[in-house]
């Protein structure tokens, strides 16, 4: 059996006592990082387990191993170094690498911090895009910083502190900047902080403050800022096609943000 367990995001009061028995128990746990897993592993009285480095960069290689362990019969766990594993996560290959080999996988829910910094954004939550990292530079952190302004949820992003204030130039060059955004830092620990504005105010924000921590971003999409501006469903469908989002994606966005019938929004969308 392959076990996908959620580990603390940053209070260790926060693991579940299932967690604790299921990595008591196991043969082998799979880990980001042995060290930060043998911390965890120390501080909840739990010795004596074989530890496997499973990451982004051996994920090929050590994905096979594991996989011919479960094959043997041994009972293995994966973890990531904090969160639910395969969410932003290698995880999530070795969970498809063993549903294709036919292994049994369970989940043991944890703390996520996709979920935690929602919670608390002020931010619209029945719908939402988990973004992630995005690709560090190049063409390609260009394009999904294109793709986010097409998108009409909100949208979550994980961002390091040393890369925080390029992030919000680019959400501003990108039209993000009168958006609202919540930056939620050390969630769970001691320093716990989340700070409510708009794009524009924390540029201004960050320049006389060094960010510090690694950062869940809740941030408002462009549709419904424009929805507002828009006025009625017609001009938004204009704006929306510019933007190259297909006609069944607007007339989604469209019914949802101005109550026009999907059908009518969707043939106005396909005319035009």
């Amino acid at each position: 059996m392959l076990y996908l367990v959620g580990t603390p995001i940053g209070n260790l009061d926060d693991m579940s006592p299932r967690a604790c028995e299921v990595l008591k128990n196991v043969d082998v746990i799979a880990c980001e990082d042995t060290r930060v897993t043998g911390i965890l592993l120390s501080n909840l009285g739990i010795t004596g387990k074989r530890l496997i480095a499973y990451h982004e960069h051996n994920k090929a290689a050590s994905g096979n191993g594991i996989i011919d362990l479960l094959k043997q019969g041994l009972d293995v766990a994966e973890v990531s170094d904090a969160g639910m594993p395969a969410i932003s996560d290698p995880g999530a290959d070795l969970a498809l690498l063993a549903a294709e080999n036919g292994i049994e996988i369970s989940v043991i829910p944890g703390p996520s911090a996709v979920t935690a910094a929602l919670s608390i954004s002020g931010l619209d939550t029945r719908y939402f895009h988990f973004e992630g990292f995005l690709p560090s530079e190049g063409s390609k952190r260009r394009e999904r910083l294109k793709a986010l302004t097409l998108i009409g949820e909100t949208i979550v992003l994980y961002e390091a502190p040393h890369r925080l204030k390029k992030l919000l130039d680019e959400l501003t060059d990108n039209g993000f900047g009168c958006n609202k955004i919540a930056l939620c830092r050390e969630l769970t620990k001691k320093y716990e902080e989340v700070l409510r504005m708009t794009v524009d105010e924390a540029v201004g924000y960050y320049k006389t403050t060094e960010p510090r921590g690694e950062f869940c971003i809740c941030l408002e999409p462009q549709a419904q800022t424009e929805m507002v501006a828009a006025g009625d469903g017609t001009k938004l469908i204009a704006m929306l096609k510019e933007k190259g989002m297909s006609s069944k994606d607007i007339a989604s966005v469209v019914s949802e943000y101005t109550g026009m019938n999907k059908k009518e929004a969707y043939k106005i969308a396909s005319e035009s």
